[in-house]
């Protein structure tokens, strides 16, 4: 039993190592150790499950609508007598029983957006980080950017590192111009994030994670530093005596 979780323990330090790939896709022969304390939690499915369809929802603009009989033009004069024509009884040929008529129930305007809290989506993202980590879809990279804003560039440095094939997503330090061009007809299989605005919601839709190496402490101090500054910055409660 000793042995096994020895080796469960092994294994889990080998996971917070990972190499570093140029953009020749060869090993540089460095490797990078991620802070357990974001690519190496507990993964939530159920927070996660929750994170999809409320950004899902965010992302819906709500703006189908049908007329209902009120709101169709004409129709305000009975198309015959009540009675003595043989006909069945009708009040309005804009009726939801006629051709033309209203929409019974249809859809009309509404907001599907979801409140989500910040705490949430801190967690959510590292639930997100901590599942690509342990399915090992994590690569490190030594530079993604660009010297010229060519698409070609990119893709040889994509088919390098074997990921023309899968839907990827690519965390960069910051995104210039050249880079902002180059992804701009890739996004369908690979699409480049800033790490100071990524969410749970990209990574959970893509398969693949690569990682620009200056990025990555960004990325700590983002999920790390961020509550503590927000906490830090209220204002402090002053409790007053009683009988003063």
């Amino acid at each position: 039993m000793t042995a096994i979780k020895e080796d469960k323990k092994e294994s889990k330090k080998k996971r917070l190592k990972l190499p570093v790939y140029t953009k020749s896709g060869e090993k540089s022969g460095e490797e990078v150790e991620l802070n357990p304390a974001v690519f190496a939690q507990p993964v939530n499915e159920r927070l996660l499950n929750m994170i999809l369809t409320s950004y899902a929802a965010n992302q819906r603009r709500g703006t189908a609508d049908t007329k209902g009989r009120a709101e169709i033009r004409g129709g305000g004069k009975k198309p015959w007598k009540q009675k003595g024509t043989g006909r069945a009884r009708a009040g309005s040929i804009r009726s939801p029983l006629w051709r033309g008529g209203g929409t019974v129930f249809g859809p009309t305007p509404r907001d599907y957006s979801k409140h989500i809290p910040q705490a949430l989506k801190r967690k959510a993202l590292i639930s997100a980080l901590s599942l690509k980590n342990k399915e090992e879809n994590i690569l490190v990279v030594e530079d993604s950017g660009v010297e010229q804003p060519k698409t070609r560039e990119l893709v040889k440095m994509i088919r390098a590192l074997k990921l023309d094939k899968t839907r990827t997503l690519c965390v960069v330090k910051s995104i210039d111009e050249n880079l902002k061009r180059s992804f701009s007809n890739l996004r369908e299989i690979f699409r480049v994030v800033e790490a100071k605005y990524f969410n749970a919601y990209q990574v959970l839709r893509r398969k693949k994670l690569l990682i620009d190496k200056q990025s990555l402490p960004v990325i700590v101090s983002r999920i790390l530093e961020e509550p503590v500054a927000a906490e830090q910055a209220k204002p402090k409660r002053v409790k007053e005596k009683v009988g003063a």
